[in-house]
């Protein structure tokens, strides 16, 4: 966890200081994948890139209920069990990463336009870096991406794995975080530096969480 932790942090430094000396990756990116011609992001006109989002949900979904139902100690008993303090983790993190930090404190204030609402995308406003939350988006906006940060939530039941397991389960996470990331950067939906600070984001609370609520004995 911490090499991948340290790779966002070292591309998310690096986009930064390329932004402040003038280079702005995040518009270079994301303008690879629009169409001048159509007015559209590649993402939007591929019906499998829209199909990748759409099983990416059912993925975090059937994980989400597994650790609800685990939670409220309904599995069937054909399920292997899931501890109580190890579904309250999952369950938990959830609900202070994508719920409270993405869409209840970030999404709504901190006014970053969409790629595809800027003007250099054949929108109407104003690029803004990610470290301003001045833009002129009202809600629901480009900083942090959510489904970047609910993608990489699913490196906490890779951690919970047995030790056997658990480097090819976070290697599937990693995997996993990075299709949806990328999907959502294609259809103009994020900025790269909103997806980087999403899942950088989601991976530290579940570090903590997890020294937190399960204590290294008992994990």
């Amino acid at each position: 966890m911490r090499p991948i932790v340290y790779l966002l942090l070292a591309i998310a430094a690096a986009a930064t200081v390329l932004q402040l000396m003038g280079i702005n990756i995040d518009i270079g990116i994301s303008g690879l994948f629009y169409d001048p011609a159509t007015n559209t992001f590649i993402g939007n006109t591929n019906p499998k890139l829209a199909m990748l989002r759409d099983n990416g949900r059912v993925a975090v979904y059937t994980c989400v209920g597994c650790a609800l139902l685990g939670l409220a100690g309904f599995l069937p008993w054909r399920v292997p069990s899931i501890r109580p303090r190890a579904a309250a983790f999952l369950v938990i993190s959830l609900l202070v990463g994508p719920g409270l930090l993405v869409n209840v404190l970030m999404k709504p204030y901190w006014g970053r336009p969409r790629p595809s609402e800027i003007t250099q995308f054949g929108g109407t406003l104003s690029f803004v870096n990610w470290w301003d939350p001045t833009g002129a988006c009202d809600t629901n906006c480009s900083f942090i991406s959510g489904e970047a940060s609910t993608a990489a939530w699913m490196f906490g039941p890779a951690m919970l794995l047995p030790a056997p397991w658990r480097g090819v389960a976070i290697a599937g996470a990693a995997a996993f975080t990075v299709v949806v990331s990328t999907q959502r950067v294609l259809a103009g939906g994020h900025f790269l530096t909103d997806v980087v600070f999403g899942a950088l984001a989601m991976l530290l609370i579940l570090l903590l969480l997890r020294r937190w609520i399960i204590p290294p004995a008992q994990s």
